[in-house]
């Protein structure tokens, strides 16, 4: 049987984000956006590994499609 969370009365469908409230959120999204880094682990670790794969094997991840006549 799980344990129950302790701590004060939860209403389902409501919940507060300070960050979202200070604008801490907001000001991530526009910085990932204007400079095209992640800011979350995964989406820098996508962009990481990418780019590993990319010095390995370059034009791997580059689709080739050739134009018919």
């Amino acid at each position: 049987m799980a344990a129950k969370k302790s701590g004060g009365l939860k209403i389902p469908g409501v919940s507060f984000s300070w960050k979202r409230a200070l604008g801490i959120t907001q000001a991530k999204q526009k910085f990932a956006r204007k400079t095209g880094i992640p800011t979350t682990k995964s989406g820098l670790e996508r962009k990481v590994g990418k780019a590993v794969l990319d010095m390995i094997n370059p034009g791997s991840s580059k689709k080739t499609t050739k134009k018919k006549k």
